[in-house]
């Protein structure tokens, strides 16, 4: 199993049950140094699963002040496949330290 961080869309029942076929169950946890921004989604399979046309992406600030809270899931290798799968090219996916000392996937902007 694979942990993934999630702060945004993925976070949502709908989008779970499109996505992976199931509801998840996660642990809340905190990624510190980046902040939150809003982007627009133009990929329609996206925006049907999610129901919206703008999805929080994160951007690395090095700043300790700035935090995105979130959930940590367990996926299997194929789920994190899925989740790559869901994701826009506007993501990339990267491995990062949480506040609790645990390490996960999470998706931050590709640019």
């Amino acid at each position: 199993m694979e942990d993934l961080f999630s702060y945004g869309t993925l976070q949502e029942e709908p989008v779970q049950l499109a996505t992976f076929g199931r509801k998840l169950s996660g642990i809340p946890d905190i990624l510190t140094g980046y902040r939150t921004e809003l982007i627009r989604i133009e990929d329609e399979s996206v925006i049907a699963k999610s129901g919206k046309t703008h999805h929080p992406i994160i951007i690395y600030t090095g700043e300790a002040s700035d935090t995105v809270q979130g959930t940590v899931y367990k996926l299997t290798s194929a789920e994190i496949a899925q989740a790559d799968e869901y994701e826009v090219d506007d993501y990339k996916r990267i491995r990062v330290s949480l506040r609790s000392g645990s390490s996960a996937w999470v998706y931050v902007t590709a640019h």
